[in-house]
């Protein structure tokens, strides 16, 4: 029988486990942080557990657009929430002046945070339970490796495998200038222990993490300010659902700094000072630091025992995640592949599928999808805008405005859009972006599409329901079809 040996317990530890024990191997996870990682413990699932709180937040201030309003307040007009001054457009090219009216909903944060941390808690356990009902051993401790095959953990016990895989995640970037306390300077992790919404929040960092607490923070009351150092907020995704995110982030009150850099983050009484590289400084309650992460890979003996670590310390993996010891893999944050909860689990999964002696295809990211959870929230699958306009893909594309939308208008969405890619000639969808609500679940029919090859005919010929969001999927397909899709038809809709 074989022996595996996991050490970190996040969805490339545990999702790997459960692979392995099915296929009939002993399996021992380690971990020292609780079974989930910080995906389900400090970052992804509290992270969208707070999102949901705002969402909630944001559809009470657009309620009056829909006729819902409490007793009390004035105009429809007037968004619900106190505090925030949510910029609602009057057609499409305008936008209403902030209002700011009386205070009627309110955020409780301690209920808040506490449904945060229990939830992120009770998931944790869930995973550890299902791992023990599968006879998976779990450790809790750390450990490190003292042979290609051998692990070694802080209480003494050293665990010995045929197969070792090492799943340690990552963790929030320090910077020297910005070191977090905790209480004002802080990380993603640490706003869960909070007992207040910042009254400002500073964010350093334009990237994903930066816009989707921005996002989540100001729907729930607090001033926000966003410092970024590029050109424009989520500059490594597609320019057009990033210019959305900007324009609805300036019209819902937040102060973007675009092309400003943060060169130092200090504590100044019960608020923090961020001086900008240009001597400008920012003031506000707290900052949150969102400055990308690090592997978690030292320590750990890796190169003791020929593991080669990339220039950033990330484990170099090939796609069936094998490192350079045979024997040993990797998976997940620790190898700088691609920082998604699914993309480590697929890693794990390939890991012991090829290790087990299992037909598997190696890691395909290119039909990756992935979601920011903004409102409204950006998912895009395969090909991207930039790849066609440098050339290194021949497609086709269109864009969709969701502000055509029957659906949309019925509930009042008029931000976003759909747009798909495709291949000139056979029509095959290369890929897609969405930005609405609920966007992460819309793209799950384009990334179906990219997986399988379909084609924008058989796209445009696949019933949506009148009316829904995804009906602008169909509709782009449509605009993408062969010229010849509606010859014999003399009255297309």
């Amino acid at each position: 029988m074989t022996r595996i040996v996991i050490l970190g317990g996040g969805p490339g530890g545990y999702e790997s486990a459960l692979v392995a024990a099915s296929l009939g191997a002993t399996v021992t996870v380690i971990d020292s942080d609780g079974i989930g990682g910080a995906c389900v413990l400090t970052d992804c699932v509290p992270s969208k557990t707070l999102i949901a709180t705002s969402e909630t937040m944001t559809n009470l201030a657009l309620a009056p657009g829909l006729g819902i309003r409490p007793h009390g307040l004035g105009s429809a007009t007037e968004p619900v929430l106190p505090a925030v001054a949510w910029g609602m457009r009057s057609g499409l090219d305008s936008a209403v002046p902030p209002l700011t009216p009386p205070e009627v909903v309110s955020v409780d944060p301690e209920q808040v945070y506490e449904r945060v941390r229990e939830l992120a808690k009770a998931q944790s356990l869930d995973i550890e339970h299902r791992l023990e009902r599968e006879k998976v051993e779990v450790v809790h401790a750390s450990g490190r490796l003292v042979g290609p095959h051998a692990i070694e953990t802080n209480t003494g016990e050293t665990f010995v495998g045929d197969v070792i895989l090492i799943a340690t995640g990552a963790s929030p970037r320090d910077l020297p200038t910005a070191r977090p306390d905790g209480e004002r300077i802080l990380t993603w992790r640490h706003l869960y222990d909070l007992k207040e919404i910042p009254e400002h929040l500073v964010v350093v960092g334009s990237g994903v993490t930066g816009a989707e607490f921005a996002s989540a923070y100001r729907a729930m009351g607090a001033e926000v300010t966003l410092v970024s150092s590029r050109e424009r907020v989520l500059p490594g995704e597609d320019p057009d659902a990033a210019r959305v995110i900007e324009d609805v982030f300036v019209r819902r009150g937040i102060e973007v700094l675009n092309r400003s850099r943060a060169a130092s983050v200090r504590r100044i009484g019960d608020g923090v000072i961020v001086e900008l590289t240009d001597g400008r400084t920012v003031t506000g309650s707290h900052a949150l630091m969102a400055v990308g992460s690090v592997p978690r890979t030292k320590g750990l003996g890796l190169t003791d025992v020929g593991v080669r670590l990339g220039p950033g310390g990330h484990v170099n993996v090939d796609r069936m995640s094998r490192t350079s010891v045979p024997g040993v893999y990797a998976a997940g944050d620790c190898t700088g592949v691609l920082p998604l909860a699914s993309v480590a689990a697929m890693q794990g999964r390939i890991a012991m599928w090829h290790a087990l002696g299992e037909a598997v295809s190696p890691l395909r990211l290119g039909t990756v999808s992935s979601n920011i959870f903004t409102e409204p929230e950006i998912a895009t699958v395969g090909v991207t805008q930039v790849m066609k306009d440098t050339g290194a893909v021949a497609a086709e594309v269109t864009t969709v405005p969701l502000s055509r939308n029957p659906r949309a208008k019925m509930m009042g969405i008029e931000d976003g859009f759909v747009k798909l890619f495709c291949r000139p000639g056979s029509g095959s969808v290369l890929g897609g972006v969405i930005v609405a609500p609920r966007a992460s679940e819309l793209i799950l029919s384009v990334s179906l599409a990219v997986e399988h090859g379909l084609t924008v005919d058989q796209i445009a010929h696949t019933f949506s329901i009148y009316p829904s969001l995804s009906g602008s999927i169909t509709e782009a397909a449509r605009v993408l079809r062969p010229r010849d899709f509606f010859a014999g038809f003399d009255n297309p809709v």
